[in-house]
């Protein structure tokens, strides 16, 4: 699939069918993700691949927000994508390199989720990045490594359904010229 064929027909799937996926699947979508752009190629994205049903049962019931309970109990892999902390904006002292501060690190793992999604449905996986949970919970049930903060959980599987593409805005409201 080329690329902005995958841009435009990658939805956020919210119900999977049953069927496993791999390891080495999810291994080469990570693989591929590590080519995601970076903040003077940090690659502070880290992944953590979730098929333990126990624990995502403990992070759907304790964490999450009634909808998106649904959505894990469906998924057959849930992934938590982590940032390694100070590194993405930040110099070698340890000082921010811009005043934007510390915001370089949401942005990073932003790109690699974004690339780890469009990976995943240019082999025919959905996927939707989550939010709306009590990320606090979510680290301590992941036993998230010290110097490492969780950013977005995914459910990854391949799609139960098919949802039209949402409208989007005109690019006379998106863009400006100077």
């Amino acid at each position: 699939m080329d690329a902005v064929t995958c841009i435009k027909t990658r939805r956020s799937i919210r119900e999977f069918k049953p069927q496993k996926v791999s390891k080495e699947t999810i291994e080469e979508l990570v693989q591929v993700s590590a080519f995601a752009p970076s903040w003077k190629n940090t690659q502070t994205t880290r992944y953590i691949a979730i098929t333990d049903p126990e624990t995502k049962s403990l992070l759907a019931e304790q964490c999450c927000a009634e909808h998106n309970q649904g959505i894990i109990g469906s998924a057959p892999i849930l992934v938590a994508t982590t940032i390694v902390e100070k590194r993405s904006g930040y110099e070698r002292d340890g000082s921010y390199s811009t005043v934007r501060e510390d915001n370089w690190q949401a942005f990073d793992n932003g790109i690699a989720a974004q690339t780890f999604c469009l990976a995943a449905h240019d082999k025919g996986l959905g996927t939707v990045i989550m939010g709306l949970y009590d990320i606090n919970k979510a680290e301590e049930i992941l036993e998230i490594p010290e110097g490492q903060i969780l950013m977005a959980l995914i459910a990854v599987g391949y799609p139960n359904q098919e949802p039209a593409a949402p409208k989007r805005k005109p690019v006379e409201d998106l863009l400006t010229f100077r």
